[in-house]
């Protein structure tokens, strides 16, 4: 949207604009989805693959502003060249622990990451998911922990097909 006139700018809504200053200004934006109903909120980056040729970044399940929070850190690692990596664990990134980046799967991008889709203009682009653990620093994949904790978060590097059932499969 920044690098190629599509031939559409003069149509762009306050948010794709809003988005394009951001990204200009510090290199990325942060996308706020707020929780509704039985859905938690959610964020999102949009902009640091264009500035930095690194993943963008989402996280769920937590306080939007927490996770703006978290993402904006994440976003200043990435331009000092710390740059996450599919599997890798971080400490001290979700409230002093560790965080788990995994690889998301494209074909929840549409459902999930509508700015960032229209942001590049073409999926698939780099995404991870920045999963944070449960109180005791288990991530939701690990045994002990309880059931509402591992539905908290979408497991997005699975297929969609391969998730169970939810309020995250029915974004799709």
């Amino acid at each position: 949207m920044i690098c190629r006139d599509y031939g559409d700018r003069d149509r762009l809504d306050n948010f794709q604009l809003r988005t394009i200053v951001h990204v200009t200004q510090y290199g990325w934006s942060v996308v706020l989805v707020h929780a509704d109903g039985d859905r938690p909120g959610w964020a999102y980056t949009v902009g640091l693959w264009h500035s930095h040729r690194a993943p963008e970044l989402a996280m769920f399940g937590g306080d939007v502003y927490e996770t703006e929070e978290i993402l904006n850190t994440l976003g200043r690692h990435t331009a000092e060249g710390r740059v996450p990596a599919d599997g890798e664990r971080r400490d001290g990134v979700v409230r002093g622990q560790a965080a788990a980046f995994r690889e998301i799967d494209p074909r929840w991008y549409d459902g999930l990451f509508g700015g960032a889709v229209a942001f590049y203009r073409r999926p698939p682009l780099p995404m991870l998911q920045v999963v944070w653990p449960n109180g005791d620093g288990l991530f939701p994949w690990q045994p002990g922990t309880d059931l509402p904790f591992r539905h908290s978060q979408p497991w997005l590097w699975l297929d969609p097909k391969q998730h169970s059932a939810g309020v995250w499969t029915r974004r799709l």
